[in-house]
């Protein structure tokens, strides 16, 4: 969109964001502001490329208390998913790029994750704390398919017996069955996956790298058959968009073997505001001002709320009722009705050093 005005020969189909945002980091940047401006404007190239990023360190301590894990470790910066509404966007601006295509077009790969991982669980301190594998973005995106870190990360966990817990929205963690089949038997890792809609069009435009609902699924059905336990995040919720399938969803991966579940409600913190507002406009625009008002009236008034413990949730009366919602179909459904735990207590680091080669 230019000038408010929409040019669909310029939408870019299997990319989520359609812009690039300034960079609040950067004291300069480009962006094309008119359309008819005299000089050509010369696209970058649409292509993903991927960029080796070294580190001190990959296992991170989470001090947000109400995100659900302690530490996170990822092996991958930015996400070819798409996600339009990935509170990730963001974090990729202390890379110097863009949260919007940017973070889709530009992977960093820590090709020294596995490396930096058995390093980190060999500290005398380190008291064996289960480790969100993808506390950031997917760890099983495109480029795991190419780079085969989070295998190799899952391997040295096995070694370990290092407890993981994971979150992805891509069917290629099959791939590694037959680790994490291995590794619930020793009750060693969960796996929860990401489901936004049921809907394939509307998963489409949301998240347009992303495996399919179906696929989704499978993904718990067949986690579940070997023992793993499996849950679902219903997230985001985004009110006037997809929170009325909530229900679907819950029923659907209960039917499938799931018995935990979690949910948040949309924010739009930092440039994901401006991301996903010019997305909106250009795939709803008929809708825009409904679902807009709708997320403001989630968030007092505004479309972010930085506040621990209502960021995620929400408040007002459209929060509430997505609540409600989802404690109803959890009780139907049988969902949250035990808390897993993972068992630290088999942690050891090999006597016999794993090796990576």
């Amino acid at each position: 969109m230019v000038n408010g005005e929409e040019n669909k020969e310029d939408y870019l189909n299997g990319r989520g964001a359609q812009i690039n945002t300034v960079n609040r980091f950067l004291k300069n940047s480009l962006s094309r502001a008119h359309v008819e401006a005299i000089d050509d404007w010369e696209e970058t190239s649409g292509k993903t490329s991927f960029i080796i990023g070294t580190s001190k360190s990959v296992v991170n301590k989470v001090d947000s208390p109400d995100v659900g894990m302690a530490y996170s470790l990822n092996p991958y910066q930015g996400c070819e998913h798409g996600c339009i509404y990935c509170y990730a966007r963001n974090s990729h601006e202390y890379w110097g790029f863009s949260a919007g295509l940017d973070f889709e077009r530009k992977i960093i790969v820590k090709k020294d994750a596995p490396e930096l991982f058995k390093k980190f669980l060999e500290k005398k301190t380190w008291d064996a704390y289960p480790i969100s594998l993808s506390g950031n973005t997917d760890c099983y995106q495109p480029a795991e398919r190419k780079f085969k870190l989070t295998r190799q990360l899952l391997e040295i966990a096995l070694a370990y017996k290092q407890p993981i817990s994971m979150i992805t929205k891509n069917a290629l963690i099959l791939r590694d069955l037959d680790i994490l089949q291995e590794m619930a038997k020793h009750n060693l890792a969960m796996v929860f996956v990401s489901i936004t809609s049921l809907n394939e069009k509307l998963r489409l435009k949301l998240e347009p790298r992303t495996t399919t609902a179906k696929q989704r699924l499978k993904i718990i059905a067949e986690l579940s058959k070997v023992g793993l336990p499996t849950g679902v995040m219903a997230a985001p919720m985004i009110p006037g968009l997809n929170n009325h399938e909530m229900p679907a969803i819950l029923k659907a991966v209960a039917d499938n073997g799931a018995k935990s579940a979690g949910y948040t409600v949309v924010r739009l913190n930092g440039a994901i505001s401006t991301i996903f507002e010019d997305w909106l406009q250009k795939n709803f625009p008929d809708r825009f001002e409904k679902v807009w008002h709708a997320i403001q009236s989630c968030h007092n008034g505004e479309v972010n709320d930085s506040r621990f413990g209502m960021r995620m949730r929400g408040e007002g009366n459209f929060a509430q009722m997505i609540r409600d919602t989802f404690k109803l179909h959890c009780r139907l459904n049988g969902l949250n009705q035990e808390q897993v735990q993972l068992d630290s207590s088999q942690f050891k680091v090999p006597k016999n050093q794993l090796s990576l080669f």
